[in-house]
């Protein structure tokens, strides 16, 4: 049994061997004349301390393997009159990716993508992604995605092993709290990992209990250990996460009911496109021309509530109750004790009584 963190220090052996053709391109790609067995032998570290006969063998597999990737290893004869002893280089033309292009809505995508983990743990990948494409002249449309802010948190201290588990099928063991009860230690299987009402699950086979069960991360305390070999398990084909969180949880993902938001004039444009239909946008009152009103559907409280929070005082819920106090929450967790008002009546642009800004 070992930490993921200790894990994650020592190389595996297909690590090694990634590393291995990784620096064998490179000293392949940017030489200027084909070099022979003897320079490649001493320019790639890996064979460096490798017999005569162990590496022979071994660069006749990497020279394969390269080759099975598509990467273009050309075999040329450095001397015309003696042909004894062939060079090994990579045709840079054929082996540079063309120029990308990326058309309008492509490139607004992109960004919204990058958007959705900017508060979460993948922030960095995201936006290194982005530098990258920026630096290629491709630039991300931010322009046609005002007003639609996604947003992806990822605050659990056992959100990157988790992840990590699922991603390489890696058997793990954890100390899992649930509601009102002790900690006791979990030996699970990783099926899948999912978001659900604003809440990271994971789902999963118990080894110790013999069945499928939901385990909320939030609830995992300490550090997650890997128990067994990657892949050393089966996912069932027809599992879906989502689904089977939305079953032991509660609620029915499918089932919808309808909000009514007052929505201030030249906002909220992507709310007024999904609004159940056009009769629904109707002015709120003969006196304020300024604001509309509109019924739109979900499924979600939690998520549709902090999707109205981005908003700010542009949207008002009107109904349900329960999406106006997880709106009044998520707000009142921004504002610092000193910003509070002592009484919001008073306070210059506050909402009037009864009145919830989004």
């Amino acid at each position: 049994m070992s930490d993921v963190s200790e894990s994650a220090s020592t190389p595996t052996a297909a690590a090694a061997k990634t590393e291995r053709l990784l620096n064998l391109v490179i000293c392949l790609l940017y030489t200027r004349r084909p070099l022979l067995k003897g320079q490649i032998r001493e320019a790639v570290a890996q064979y460096a301390n490798s017999s005569d006969e162990a590496f022979d063998r071994m660069f006749e597999r990497d020279k394969d393997e390269l080759r099975a990737l598509g990467i273009p290893l050309v075999t040329q004869h450095i001397d015309t009159f003696f042909d004894d002893e062939p060079g090994y280089r990579i045709d840079r033309r054929e082996y540079a990716l063309p120029e990308i292009e990326f058309a309008p809505d492509e490139a607004a995508a992109l960004a919204l993508a990058a958007r959705s983990w900017e508060h979460a743990s993948l922030a960095g990948p995201a936006a290194q992604a982005l530098r990258k494409l920026a630096a290629s002249g491709v630039e991300a449309d931010d322009a046609s995605v005002l007003g639609v802010e996604p947003g992806i948190r990822t605050s659990e201290p056992a959100f990157e092993a988790v992840k990590d588990a699922v991603v390489t099928a890696h058997p793990i063991a954890f100390s899992y709290r649930r509601s009102g009860a002790e900690p006791t230690l979990r030996h699970v299987q990783p099926w899948g990992f999912t978001s659900w009402r604003g809440r990271w699950y994971l789902t999963g086979f118990d080894t110790d209990r013999g069945d499928a069960r939901v385990f909320r991360v939030s609830r995992i305390e300490g550090r997650v250990r890997r128990t067994g070999a990657p892949g050393s398990y089966v996912i069932p084909a027809d599992h879906v996460p989502r689904a089977v969180v939305a079953g032991r949880v509660g609620g029915d993902e499918t089932a919808t009911r309808t909000a009514r938001l007052r929505v201030r004039a030249g906002h909220g444009h992507a709310l007024r496109r999904r609004a159940t239909d056009r009769d629904s946008l109707r002015e709120a009152s003969a006196e304020d021309q300024s604001w509309s009103v509109l019924d739109l559907t979900f499924s979600d409280a939690h998520r549709l509530a902090e999707e109205l929070c981005w908003y700010g005082p542009d949207v008002v819920v009107e109904e349900p109750a329960d999406v106006r106090d997880l709106v009044v929450a998520r707000l009142g967790a921004v504002l610092r004790p000193s910003d509070r008002p002592t009484d919001p009546g008073a306070t210059p642009g506050s909402p009037a009584p009864g009145e919830v800004p989004a």
